[in-house]
């Protein structure tokens, strides 16, 4: 890149604005090929001559995204909107940003924002969408991005829909909608992989292909676990057990690679949390919200809990509110916490010294446009046994359902499973089994803590 310069200097260029959009196009363009290093030098030269240029901060925030850099990610943002209120798309990258960095609060008010602010870019809605996703809203997610596919035939759009119908069980207009992703991304890894989940394989078809696209694939892309994983769903769908269990190997392997597990941070959290939350912390918390409506189903993941979700909710009074993230945003947010991932040592010790109204009281706010006008509703989300006690203390008339499953059943079962963005001891089944000693050391000790305030089921 030629040095360039906003003043007038004689004999030296002048940076325009033509420039400007040159490099900007240049940066935008660069992201979408997955160049970060030139994306970067592109938003760096057209701040160094117009600090102040909206759409170069925009290209910082993207960048930063891409990268996991959340601190730089919402600085940059948070300029776009100070220097542009009305900025939509910044509004909504801002409020996914903080979402990843558990500032629940700013997060929502930063939605608001996109929300008042958007307009009819395809672009945005996508984003809102994304959003309204990872706040467990799938129904609101679903309403935006099919407004981002009325707006445009982008087939990444149409991906993020389907995934939102699998979400609401409209399980032939996720297959319509696949079809059409891959009418036109014939390659992607994804779609293929939620194909082969929503219905049995009954043939050789599409194990051929996914095949065949394994064997173009990059074997170190993380994206390629996707192909694995639906490999491995229809050779179990056919009975062919060894080559089920290798392709299940190998796509795990490849997800382990991709993912950041940390597990000394996890062997501390769970000491912490057995440490304070005992039986005299819940005796002396205090007095806690006195809303009866929440259901909490906790356990691990693939144990069953959908299905007693199922059972309590065919009750024509009960509600299901799906895996809400929301009493994890309240753990975090009312005891001051800023900790991105599974909830830290620090996250425990902060919470358990919140006043337990105050934190029942948030989760309710929270949830507010989740539960319908029934008496009751369920929250599904395994990991909520973390919270158990913090649960009981809180709201002290809420239920709390704890599903367990054979440890083998359940951890083959995880093993199976390609999860979104959580459960990253799930890839090794060495850090899996000891994972779920642990889980059933501090169930053992909340078993213990709460006592009748538990149900059970096996």
């Amino acid at each position: 890149m030629k040095n360039m310069q906003s003043g007038g200097n004689q004999g030296a260029p002048t940076f325009t604005d033509q420039h400007a959009a040159k490099y900007l196009k240049r940066g935008f363009d660069a992201i979408l090929k997955g160049d970060l290093k030139d994306a970067g030098a592109c938003a760096n030269l057209v701040l160094k001559y117009m600090p102040k240029l909206v759409e170069g901060h925009f290209l910082v925030g993207l960048i930063a995204q891409e990268t996991e850099d959340w601190p730089i990610a919402r600085k940059a943002f948070a300029t776009v909107v100070d220097l542009k209120e009305d900025h939509a798309a910044a509004w909504a990258q801002f409020a996914r940003v903080l979402l990843k960095m558990a500032n629940y609060n700013g997060a929502d008010k930063a939605l608001e924002n996109a929300v008042k602010y958007s307009s009819d870019d395809p672009l945005v809605h996508n984003v809102i969408g994304t959003v309204y996703s990872l706040l467990g809203d799938q129904q609101a997610a679903f309403d935006w991005y099919n407004k981002a596919c009325s707006k445009s035939d982008s087939p990444l759009f149409m991906l993020n829909k389907a995934k939102s119908l699998v979400f609401l069980g409209k399980i032939k207009q996720a297959r319509t909608a696949l079809e059409a992703v891959l009418d036109k991304l014939p390659k992607n890894a994804e779609a293929h992989w939620i194909l082969s989940r929503l219905e049995r394989a009954t043939d050789q078809e599409h194990i051929d292909q996914l095949l065949s696209l394994i064997e173009e694939a990059d074997a170190k892309r993380s994206s390629t676990a996707y192909l694995y994983y639906g490999l491995a769903k229809e050779y179990e769908d056919l009975e062919k057990w060894p080559e089920a269990f290798k392709a299940y190997k190998a796509g795990a392997n490849i997800k382990r690679a991709n993912v950041n597990y940390d597990e000394k941070s996890e062997i501390e959290s769970f000491k912490t949390l057995e440490e304070i939350l005992t039986k005299e912390w819940l005796e002396n918390a205090g007095e806690g919200c006195d809303a009866s409506s929440p259901i909490f189903i906790i356990g691990q993941p693939r144990t069953g809990t959908t299905l007693i979700e199922r059972i309590i909710t065919a009750r024509d009074d009960v509600h299901s509110a799906g895996e809400l993230q929301q009493f994890g945003r309240a753990v975090k947010s009312t005891g001051g916490a800023r900790a991105i991932g599974m909830i830290s040592s620090e996250n425990v010790r902060a919470a358990a010294k919140v006043v337990p109204k105050i934190l029942g009281d948030f989760y309710m706010d929270a949830t507010q446009s989740l539960r319908s006008d029934l008496p009751y509703f369920v929250d599904k989300l395994p990991i909520n046994f973390l919270y158990a006690p913090l649960i009981a203390a809180a709201l002290p008339n809420a239920k709390i359902i704890h599903v367990t499953r054979d440890p083998m059943d359940a951890c083959f079962a995880s093993y199976k499973q390609l999860f979104a963005d959580a459960y990253f001891y799930s890839y090794d089944q060495a850090e899996m089994a000891r994972h779920h000693v642990r889980y059933r050391h501090l169930m053992s000790h909340y078993r213990e803590v709460l006592g009748d305030r538990m149900i059970e089921v096996a």
